[in-house]
């Protein structure tokens, strides 16, 4: 029976440095296993070399609808459906395979965090869960994206079919057009 815990105790620690490794808060490591908020703590310094980040973990869906966070949300969720409808992989497995799937198809420039972190990603599996978020449909491209589930979708087009007026146009791309146009 000990040797059981023990096994069971290396496969906690291991899922704990794997989701550190890939930008977990204690909030979701905390849910995620059964070690002690001390045992994670010395976990995440030791890979980190700081402590974690204080602070609430996202409660709103607002933030996977609007229009890039919801490209890349849409992205993930349906990485994350495929593999619980066809690889029969559920639970926090699913949002780590989906996670890293996901990297693999939106590269992160050096020094740069992906737009959707680790623990949003887990967030807006719990909101599906919840039936807080659903997929709808776009009526143009006929894909997948998440929306609120109680909004309307008969009409509905993605943010790729329908790219808003001011999408791209962030402070860094402004000073870089600046930029530009002085040289």
């Amino acid at each position: 029976m000990a040797n059981k815990s023990v096994v069971n105790e290396a496969h906690e620690i291991q899922l704990a440095i794997e989701l550190v490794n890939l930008g977990a808060r204690l909030q979701l490591l905390e849910s995620e296993t059964s070690l002690s908020r001390e045992r994670l703590l010395k976990i995440y310094k030791e890979l980190k070399g700081v402590s974690p980040p204080k602070g609430m973990l996202p409660f709103s869906t607002d933030w996977f609808v609007t229009w890039q966070p919801n490209i890349h949300s849409s992205l993930f969720m349906n990485i994350h459906k495929y593999l619980q409808d066809h690889a029969g992989i559920s639970g926090i497995d699913a949002v780590v395979k989906a996670y890293k799937l996901y990297l693999e198809q939106v590269p992160v420039a050096a020094g740069e965090e992906p737009v959707l972190s680790l623990t949003r990603a887990w967030t807006l599996v719990r909101f599906f869960e919840g039936r807080m978020l659903t997929f709808a449909k776009c009526k143009k491209c006929s894909g997948q994206f998440v929306a609120h589930t109680l909004d309307l979708h008969d009409d509905y087009a993605c943010g790729l079919c329908h790219v808003p007026s001011r999408a791209g146009k962030t402070k860094k791309s402004r000073e870089s057009e600046a930029m530009a146009m002085v040289a």
